[in-house]
């Protein structure tokens, strides 16, 4: 499927859907796990990124055990009030209305619902859905591609009015980010993993799957956000996250 223009209407709110928080052990770090909900003036819902699975919901200590992310960090809070569709409960959505679901890329703390929305096609970089299994964590990878349409971009792309989907690939392979214009709040970016918070600049975003991809992407990022004086969301920004608005808010 044609990813280009697949969106017909113009973005006309944003809203943050908080998917828990998690601690990294190397700096206990605590950090919130977020996705996202556009809705256009077509009616049309587009979900990006779906947290941790479900079974982290259920039972937290035996999911932790079963993937080994006991090795990584600890998750912290993940209720099934956090499940994407408890979140897009709280915007008015039901997950039988989502028309387009958007992964930035297949870490485990943004594909747990992978599977959840049978009837919306999966935009993804074609380089990730390449790869045998998702990259969920480390070397566990539990999770098979579900069958679906795929939108598979290589580049950037210009999904729709107002929206633009960028491919920074650094901290995975198939790094997504994306930019969006809202009524008021005026150009969005959504820098996603690229960017996960600002300090990661400074650092040259050591540790990342590529290093030098990433700082690329980051420079990039942040001189198309300095050029449209975006309003920037990163990925896990400790300081960001308790002051941005979550479900049922939203920006507009």
């Amino acid at each position: 499927m044609q990813a280009a223009g697949y969106i017909k209407g113009r973005p006309v709110s944003l809203t943050i859907l908080d998917y828990g928080l998690f601690r990294v052990h190397a700096n206990g770090r605590v950090i919130g796990i977020c996705g996202f909900l556009i809705r256009t003036d077509a009616q049309e819902c587009i979900l990006i990124d779906t947290g941790f699975p479900a079974k982290y919901a259920e039972d937290t200590g035996a999911a932790t055990q079963e993937d080994r992310l006991y090795e990584f960090g600890e998750v912290l809070d993940c209720r099934p009030h956090h499940m994407p569709a408890a979140q897009l409960a709280l915007a008015g959505v039901q997950p039988a209305d989502i028309t387009l679901h958007i992964l930035t890329h297949s870490h485990i703390d943004h594909i747990g619902g992978l599977h959840d929305f049978p009837q919306a096609p999966i935009l993804m970089a074609a380089v990730e859905r390449a790869l045998p299994k998702p990259l969920y964590w480390g070397g566990v990878q539990p999770l098979d591609w579900p069958e679906r349409d795929y939108l598979l971009v290589d580049g950037d792309i210009h999904l729709g009015p107002g929206l633009d989907m960028l491919l920074v690939p650094g901290h995975a392979p198939g790094q997504l980010a994306l930019r969006l214009d809202l009524p008021e709040t005026g150009t969005v970016l959504l820098t996603s993993d690229a960017i996960s918070r600002p300090d990661e600049i400074a650092e040259a975003f050591a540790g990342s799957w590529d290093e030098a991809q990433a700082v690329a992407s980051g420079a990039r990022l942040m001189a198309l956000a300095d050029r449209d004086r975006a309003f920037v969301i990163y990925g896990h920004c400790p300081q960001q996250w308790p002051g941005l608005r979550k479900a049922p808010d939203s920006y507009g």
